[in-house]
């Protein structure tokens, strides 16, 4: 079987390209898109559970010290599924039944402090008749494991991992580094993005880099912070590119496999509220980045916020779609944000297929703090989440919410999008886990059609000033809702309903084809209000069927959208929230079956699973 830009070619008796699930997002290009259609709008509502498989790793943060998030995206290659776990373990199942065929352990040490245990997922590589799983750890390991027999390759570093902190943490012994997300694949490489402590300034490097699929051995380092010399290093004042941490990628990269371009969604440089010691635009911070797959040199960039001081990470794999312009098919490249933008580009020049205009933003009143001027604002599409609150949109849905609400808001200071936070209470939206997150967004190739997800949750803070002598002046401090959110004590947001949306935007027109809220909040209904909308981490699937598979919401529920229209046709109770993106195959008898983890947790909710659940036609 030939491979090619993730299309399946036929050749004696192998599978037809789309029936199974070789890449994170389907594809390298991050689509999310399956052209089965055995399930569709017709018998959408007949399906079934098929199977659910228990991981066992799973943890509510009361025994352990960290809570547990199973955010993995299975993959299908070659009749077997591999899904990664929240403690790094790689299970392989038969995936017709869900049962195990085996399970590796990279002994994860359980007892040190996380974010959160969590993983992604894996990536497979091949040469000829030799093929690999390759994931990353969150103490930093790079695994080629063997899927014959579940066990690390030898030949591959030593004894078959490789120590990711080496060369870029090396000073920071007590930093946290690691990888959540599954790495990029080109030919013999496997790129590897991060996830880095921003907390202080310096701290371990965002690089990313390449490794040799069958050695370990680095290929190539692309510096997300220039170094002197290099293109954007003069956008650090006086030096404040050393040693400087974050902008490194935590979320998944995409691969353009034909031309040898791998796209980058770069994060906020270190600190991510405050940048009075980092003055400048501080590039490549918040920006996408196209590299020559083969050498890791840049080829085209664009930064979505200059001197980022809210925390507003690229989250989400770019995806790698075909638009239509003046009649001509254009290869582009899509990067959605925790903003609420949508940027478009020609995916080999980087030129912006809709307009993008910059935009005088408000100056920040921080003693050393020097706001960028202008930020960029794409004229089209419109915005798909809440970018300002005013106090007249305070939430009504009880008495309760409204009274708790309104305190957090006293005295506060209502902002528009890149509004700088202030000394006062300021309220924000989006908040720092967006918008939009990393489960990105969905794309269906036959309509040109973009499907995101998107929450409206603000966030509400202020400015402090640290204690003489710390390393930086100043630090955010919340005003006693949960995660500084702005929210009630239930994590109900203060603002006036909907709280999440499913939008479908055409991507030839740049216009939103539909709008359909997503989400309900259980107690709500009861008090016979309309469904709200709730918070959502997580993405969507569309398939050839006419269908949008979405779990993602903080109510525990299974969803499909008709693709067309938005009509919500299909809804299912999940064990708990499936805070995960959903893949679909074809099994060897013949049945499309739908797959979603549904682990519960994350910032969410305190209801915890470890299911693995799929579905089927009856």
């Amino acid at each position: 079987m030939l491979r090619m830009r993730g299309i399946f070619l036929v050749f004696a008796g192998c599978v037809l390209w789309g029936q199974e699930w070789p890449y994170y997002g389907g594809d390298s290009g991050g689509m999310k898109y399956s052209p089965l259609k055995q399930v569709n709008t017709g018998n959408v509502g007949k399906l079934k559970v098929a199977w659910t498989f228990h991981t066992g790793d799973v943890s509510d943060g009361k025994t352990l010290p960290t809570r547990s998030a199973f955010e993995g995206t299975p993959l299908v290659d070659d009749g077997v599924m591999y899904v990664t776990t929240p403690f790094n373990r790689l299970i392989a199942l038969d995936p017709e039944t869900g049962k195990q065929k085996w399970a590796f352990d990279p002994k994860l040490d359980q007892n040190r402090i996380y974010n959160l245990y969590i993983s992604r997922g894996a990536a497979i590589w091949r040469e000829g008749k030799k093929k690999r799983l390759f994931y990353g750890t969150l103490d930093a390991r790079l695994f080629s494991i063997d899927p014959q027999a579940g066990e690390p390759d030898p030949s591959f570093g030593v004894n078959g991992s490789i120590n990711l902190r080496a060369g870029v943490a090396d000073q920071y012994p007590r930093s946290g580094y690691g990888m959540t997300s599954p790495p990029a694949i080109y030919k013999n490489l496997v790129i590897c993005g991060s996830l880095a402590a921003d907390g202080e300034p310096k701290g371990p490097s965002g690089d990313v880099r390449a490794f040799d699929a069958r050695t370990g051995k680095l290929v190539w380092r692309f510096h997300v912070i220039p170094r002197p010399g290099e293109f954007g290093n003069d956008t650090w004042a006086q030096e404040s590119w050393k040693d400087r941490g974050g902008a490194n990628a935590w979320s998944i990269l995409s691969v353009d496999q034909q031309r040898g371009i791998v796209y980058l969604p770069l994060t906020s440089p270190a600190t991510d509220m405050y940048g009075g010691d980092r003055k400048g635009a501080n590039l490549f911070g918040d920006s996408l980045v196209a590299l020559d797959a083969n050498t890791g040199k840049r080829l085209w960039h664009f930064q979505t916020i200059h001197h980022d001081i809210w925390d507003y990470d690229l989250p989400a794999q770019p995806n790698l779609i075909t638009v239509i312009r003046d009649g001509k098919k254009i290869p582009a490249v899509s990067q959605i944000t925790k903003t609420g933008w949508v940027f478009v580009f020609d995916r080999v020049t980087g030129k912006p297929l809709f307009p993008i205009e910059e935009r005088k933003v408000p100056a920040s009143e921080i003693p050393g703090e020097e706001a960028w001027t202008t930020q960029p604002f794409p004229v089209k599409p419109p915005p798909f989440t809440r970018q300002s609150f005013r106090p007249e949109e305070l939430t009504n849905v009880t008495p309760e919410s409204r009274a708790y609400c309104a305190k957090l808001i006293e005295g506060a200071v209502f902002g528009n999008l890149y509004t700088p936070i202030g000394l006062k209470p300021t309220v924000l939206f989006p908040s720092t886990n967006g918008g939009a997150n990393w489960g990105g967004a969905s794309f269906d190739p036959e309509t040109m059609t973009l499907y995101v997800n998107s929450m409206d949750i603000g966030f509400v803070t202020r400015m402090v000033k640290r204690p003489d002598g710390s390393v930086i002046p100043y630090r955010t401090a919340g005003l006693g809702s949960p995660n500084s959110r702005f929210w009630d004590q239930k994590l109900n947001p203060c603002q006036l309903p909907p709280w999440g949306h499913l939008t479908a935007i055409d991507m030839n027109t740049g216009e939103f084809r539909w709008r359909s809220v997503l989400g309900v909040v259980d107690e709500l209904v009861e008090k016979g209000i309309p469904p709200t909308g709730t918070s959502n981490i997580g993405g969507s699937l569309v398939t050839a069927g006419g269908l949008v598979f979405i779990g993602a919401t903080n109510d525990s529920r299974f969803r499909a959208f008709d693709k067309n229209n938005g009509k919500e046709l299909w809804t299912v109770k999940l064990p708990a929230s499936a805070h995960a993106n959903p893949m679909t195959f074809r099994s060897r008898s013949g049945k499309q079956l739908i797959v979603v983890a549904a682990g519960g947790g994350n910032k969410y909710n305190d209801r915890y699973s470890d299911a693995l659940v799929a579905f089927a036609l009856e």
